[in-house]
């Protein structure tokens, strides 16, 4: 359980980063130094992302099944770009348009992976399989 919540913990601060980045290049909401000085709106982002993407994320991947089937699994990009704009919709004052937030649903989904395969990898050293 402690794992799992370090691990939560460390995909807030990496896609509260990542947010923080694309609204400073993308966004619309802040204007230059409003946004240096608005950490607590970027880690409430990111938290409501991380939880938009571990709750609403499934359901939403499963419902638009067909058209990800359809679409040789790149409707999954606009379920990313969705996630980040409902995340900036429910975050104050932060916004960005759906075209830009398919660009963050994209590096933010990298992010994700690469935190995810890194667990991993560590986990099966750890566990004796490299040995």
């Amino acid at each position: 359980m402690k794992n799992q919540f370090l691990i939560f913990l460390l995909r807030w601060m990496l896609n509260s980063l990542g947010l923080w980045l694309f609204v400073a290049l993308f966004g619309t909401g802040y204007k230059g130094d409003d946004i240096q000085n608005s950490v607590i709106t970027f880690l409430l982002a990111g938290l409501i992302f991380s939880i938009v993407n571990a709750v609403l994320r499934p359901i939403v991947v499963i419902l638009s099944l067909p058209a990800i089937l359809l679409t040789l699994g790149l409707f999954t990009l606009v379920v990313n770009g969705l996630m980040v704009y409902l995340s900036f919709k429910l975050a104050p004052g932060i916004q960005m348009t759906f075209g830009y937030s398919i660009l963050t649903g994209i590096v933010l989904s990298l992010i994700n992976y690469t935190v995810t395969s890194a667990i991993e990898y560590r986990r099966d050293i750890a566990g004796g399989m490299y040995k």
